[in-house]
């Protein structure tokens, strides 16, 4: 379920808005997107798994959150983000 360090490598270079940028906002929505998509396909097929069911609604909490935070910096590129991340419908 967790992401290896390849992968995070891949989001950061995605994502980050300079070259040594791992903390910022968006990067850190889209490693809790990909985390929150991997926990989702687990509870598929563990439906009773509660501890993980909290950790879920605690990462989406966490995203929304940060989601906001980036909605009221910039419009735009909260509009970018979730395009990109293919999340709010």
């Amino acid at each position: 379920m967790s992401l290896t360090q390849t992968e995070k490598q891949e989001i950061f270079s995605q994502y980050q808005t300079h070259e040594t940028d791992t903390g910022s906002a968006e990067v850190q929505v889209a490693m809790l997107t990909e985390r929150i998509n991997r926990l989702s396909m687990h509870l598929r097929s563990n439906k009773k798994d509660y501890s993980s069911q909290r950790g879920l609604m605690k990462m989406i909490s966490q995203r929304k959150s940060l989601l906001g935070y980036i909605r009221k910096r910039s419009e735009e590129d909260y509009r970018n983000l979730i395009t990109r991340l293919g999340i709010r419908g």
